[in-house]
């Protein structure tokens, strides 16, 4: 005999559920300073309706039953549920709740998504909120969704980050208008006013948008074509990057520098950097500055470092770029203390990438009295404040030297704001190689909430577990890999 189950309304199969689960829902609503739960108001949903079926097999049974529940599900109850995860700061039942929202139902309700991206910004899970953002339909209905994104970032200290949120918000909203505007007014052949729609759209997140106006511009200059190829290459877009320089080449254009140079960036094949490199000295501005440099970078890139030392070495005019460029390429060689030494005879000003580059050198060659020098040189006689990655490449100079306690001491005692994933990440990754169990769970404690969805720090301190025999302890993180959705 199949049991037909009567409509529940939204608040009956709440209650039941809460009944069942009475004492530990008091003790969560007391640790949270919650006395009641107040669901808005909504018209009865049926949970379960399960039609009695007529000779259909067990699996066709249970499919009538999961699509009567899918059904049954609007979009109300999804809100509320997402209200109520943000209000006693419930981020796990919220991503449960999340799982359970039809991605197309997610992409054309702007409200439910808002909620949703709302919870993880508030929640400090900002990659999580900004793809829900980057998702979304119709964004700049409202200002809400881009105020819980700013809110969010500058709550974890990004205040670079929600800057740049709020000039893009403001450029979306505009940049509408101003192309409704240029439509028409009838400027839609003014190369000059079609160049800046795509930059604008570009810097707005909408590449598909900045080509569409890019591909209507009858009669292109460099600038449009650069303005395409760097928007491309801003969006990490490559192979549409290249079809552009392409396409340059095809319709009779000559790449100047600032093409030329974003595209070796770019460039995945060491034939192809040759081949640009041979096309630029047939023109004759092989020692133009950026193109020297950008060369230098793809050389380097490819390990062709004896090519990249040639161009180094025969360069008429150098600036700090370039300086950074040839040490950044010898971070594993002593070499990058001689480029160094070199750089401050000629009397180049580093700059912060400089001690990156450099201390990463000292780093991965374990030169610790070296790394020390030059950050004293950077603090006392450049006056560079240390930023992030700094501390990153000291952390990973003590760390990799086994001198784990050191390293934890930048993190506790010589950091003036709050260490990120890459400084962290240093510390764990040297726990690991040296085996220290008690600093390593810290460490990876740190990362688990600065970066919950990166398997790899939960693997790092398995191994480190592991390599100690403590396999209760690896099998605890396991689980944890497992109750996160990282068990792949």
């Amino acid at each position: 005999m199949v049991t037909t189950f009567q409509p529940l309304s939204f608040q009956t199969a709440k209650l039941s559920i809460f009944k069942s689960k009475n004492k530990k829902q008091k003790q969560l609503h007391q640790n949270q300073n919650t006395n009641s739960l107040s669901f808005p108001k909504s018209t009865p949903t049926p949970f379960i309706i399960y039609h009695k079926p007529s000779a259909q097999t067990k699996l066709q049974a249970l499919g009538a039953v999961v699509k009567d529940l899918e059904e049954s599900v609007d979009t109300q109850t999804f809100a509320s549920l997402l209200e109520i995860c943000y209000q006693i700061e419930a981020l796990e039942y919220g991503h449960r709740v999340h799982k359970l929202i039809p991605r197309s139902l997610l992409r054309r309700n702007v409200g439910l998504s808002a909620k949703l991206l709302r919870l993880y910004a508030a929640s400090g899970l900002m990659d999580e909120a900004h793809k829900v953002f980057d998702e979304m339909p119709n964004r700049d209905v409202s200002a809400f969704t881009w105020n819980a994104l700013i809110s969010g970032y500058a709550e974890l200290g990004l205040f670079e980050d929600a800057m740049a949120l709020y000039f893009q918000m403001e450029e979306e909203e505009i940049g509408e208008a101003v192309h409704r505007h240029v439509v028409r007014s009838g400027l839609l052949n003014d190369r000059f006013v079609l160049n800046a729609l795509v930059d604008m759209f570009a810097k707005c997140g909408d590449i598909v948008k900045a080509r569409k106006v890019f591909d209507k511009i009858s009669s292109r200059d460099k600038v449009s074509w650069n303005t395409m190829l760097t928007s491309y290459m801003r969006h990490g877009v490559l192979l549409q990057a290249l079809d552009i320089f392409r396409q340059m080449f095809d319709e009779g254009y000559q790449p100047d520098s600032v093409s030329i140079s974003t595209i070796l960036t770019a460039v995945q094949s060491l034939q192809l950097v040759v081949q640009i490199h041979g096309w630029v000295i047939r023109r004759g501005v092989e020692w133009n500055l950026s193109i020297a440099n950008a060369l230098i970078s793809a050389y380097s890139k490819h390990h062709e470092l004896n090519r990249a030392r040639w161009l180094f070495s025969h360069m008429p005019e150098r600036d700090v770029v370039t300086w950074n460029t040839i040490i950044s390429a010898h971070s594993k060689s002593r070499e990058a203390l001689l480029y160094f030494d070199q750089m401050e005879k000629d009397g180049a000003l580093p700059d912060s990438i400089t001690f990156v580059s450099i201390l990463s050198a000292c780093a991965n060659l374990r030169l610790v009295k070296d790394g020390q020098r030059l950050y004293s040189v950077m603090k006392n006689r450049c006056r560079i404040s240390p930023i992030m990655e700094h501390y990153a490449c000291m952390v990973n100079l003590y760390g990799r030297s086994g001198r784990i306690k050191e390293a934890y001491g930048i993190i506790t005692d010589g950091m003036e704001f709050e260490a990120g994933p890459t400084v962290w990440g240093a510390l764990l990754y040297a726990c690991y190689l040296y085996g220290n169990v008690d600093i390593g769970e810290v460490a990876a404690e740190k990362l688990f909430d600065l970066k919950p969805d990166n398997e790899y720090n939960f693997k790092l301190l398995m191994k480190i577990y592991g390599n100690v025999g403590m396999l209760e302890d690896v099998e605890r993180v396991r689980l944890m890999m497992v109750d996160r959705g990282l068990d792949s």
